[in-house]
């Protein structure tokens, strides 16, 4: 029984593994779900070349700006549209975006 148990969890561990996201598959999420509105600064969001509308956002927990993602905000669809994202993924495209203001 140990040893099934341990089976399960090795391929349990490697499914996690080969589920993560490239930088390339998260930038490709970044253009197609939040660099149309975010390029653009369209119904209020932050542009990506605005350091100022950015700095109250940063000061916030990467957590907290990745729930408002999962949520949505104003004309900002819950995930962006990104449904089939999930809340992990979500986390990384955000960290990925704000990067450039670090």
């Amino acid at each position: 029984m140990k040893k099934v148990l341990s089976s399960v969890g090795v391929i349990s561990v490697c499914l996690s593994a080969s589920m993560a996201w490239s930088q390339d598959d998260l930038q490709g999420i970044l253009d197609r779900h939040c660099l149309a509105c975010h390029n653009a600064g369209l119904a209020g969001a932050p542009k990506m070349d605005d350091v100022a509308a950015w700095a109250p956002r940063l000061e916030k927990d990467l957590d907290v700006l990745t729930q408002t993602v999962i949520s949505g905000k104003g004309a900002m669809p819950p995930k962006g549209t990104c449904f089939s994202c999930s809340d992990d993924t979500l986390k990384a495209a955000v960290e990925l975006m704000i990067q450039p203001f670090k």
